[in-house]
């Protein structure tokens, strides 16, 4: 068939009408002079799409960095009060001048100790520093929200040879606050505990420079927990000499009873563990957390006794800080023991002996002493 015989192919062109302007540019036309629109592009189909979704990408990253920070803007942390330094030692205080004081208590634990948690009776050995925290008042400052200043500290006291550790019965303080903050914390804990007014050292506050409105800040290391009516904690050990006194337990609480024998008192220092405790043993430096009961051989008086004063005693162990036969007896024994020391004068007072407690350069002295706890440094 001749080409002019073939029959003509009709091309369908779309009707104008139905065409927007932005479909219908020319190929290869630019929309303006010089204007590079609608250029034809040297990229493939699939090279596009890529292109458009890592813009897509990008753009979705930025939101979210601009939304994430003004997330943080609106949720970064506020100032508030802060603490360094070692468990044991004079902790360093930043209150912040922009942070006002609150209304109620707050008690937060900075480091946290594995002993006995702390209940209402119980008895603390700790180390604190206390600051006064006051609401600003000066209006010609308004960025100064309040100002604070430290009224005392029990490390300081120590450096000066009056301090150290000091017991507190919880309940019977003096600071409510500071008892209710302290409550379920444990033994080798460091709390913070800020105290409103009306939880603090009430009518006795001015004493310290406080006024009636002023929140008190505590920074408090809890270096050893006795529980209420604690006794000796481990396994008893028979004694059977006739020669020394005899010891009787008369229930949680209350000192043992101590029957003294007819015979002479011995002159050599007697070193008896009544009941075997299994916490870790004393060593030269301790401190010891102790009960203890003392009397003189001859006549039976009791001169001293922790259960009577209705407080634990804190003893310094092989230091020479008591007298030697204390030193020595206890020395090695362990937490939760229950020890009996007879001591001749030279291991205890002497030939002066100590008037004020009514004992002779003559006397012999009878300890029974519980080791209740050994104070964390």
């Amino acid at each position: 068939m001749a080409e002019d015989d073939k029959p003509a192919v009709k091309a369908k062109i779309p009707n104008a009408k139905n065409i927007r302007s932005p479909e219908f540019t020319p190929h290869g036309i630019s929309a303006g002079r010089g204007s590079g629109l609608n250029r034809p592009s040297a990229l493939t189909a699939a090279q596009a799409r890529k292109r458009r979704i890592a813009t897509i990408a990008g753009i979705v990253v930025a939101v979210l960095a601009i939304a994430g920070g003004v997330t943080y803007y609106v949720t970064r942390p506020g100032p508030k009060i802060e603490v360094s330094g070692k468990f044991g030692s004079e902790s360093k205080v930043t209150i912040p001048t922009k942070l006002a004081p609150n209304k109620t208590l707050k008690s937060r634990t900075l480091i946290k100790g594995t002993g006995p948690a702390i209940a209402d009776g119980d008895t603390m050995f700790v180390q604190y520093s206390f600051y006064q925290w006051a609401k600003q008042t000066d209006a010609d400052d308004s960025k100064k929200k309040s100002t604070s200043k430290k009224i005392g500290s029990s490390y300081e006291q120590q450096a000066q040879g009056s301090g150290g550790p000091q017991a507190l019965t919880v309940g019977k303080s003096g600071v409510k606050g500071l008892d209710k903050g302290l409550v379920g914390k444990t033994a080798g804990s460091r709390v913070l505990v800020e105290v409103p007014p009306s939880m603090g050292f009430g009518d006795q506050g001015s004493q310290l420079g406080l006024g009636k409105n002023d929140s008190v800040v505590f920074v408090v290391d809890v270096q050893a927990v006795v529980k209420k009516n604690a006794g000796p904690q481990g396994a008893p050990q028979k004694l059977d000499d006739k020669n020394l006194p005899k010891v009787e337990d008369q229930g949680a609480g209350k000192a043992p009873k101590v029957t003294l024998p007819k015979a002479d008192a011995p002159s050599k220092l007697q070193v008896k563990t009544l009941v075997q405790g299994t916490g870790p043993a004393l060593a030269k430096g301790d401190d010891a957390v102790v009960n203890y009961q003392g009397q003189i051989w001859k006549g039976g008086k009791v001169f001293d006794s922790s259960w009577k004063n209705g407080q634990p005693a804190l003893f310094p162990i092989g230091t020479g800080a008591t007298v030697p036969g204390f030193d020595k007896g206890l020395t090695g024994a362990k937490v939760g023991s229950r020890v009996l020391l007879v001591l001749p004068p030279d291991e205890g007072y002497g030939k002066k002996g100590n008037a004020q407690a009514g004992i002779k350069g003559t006397d012999t002295l009878v300890f029974v002493v519980d080791i209740l706890a050994k104070v964390q440094k």
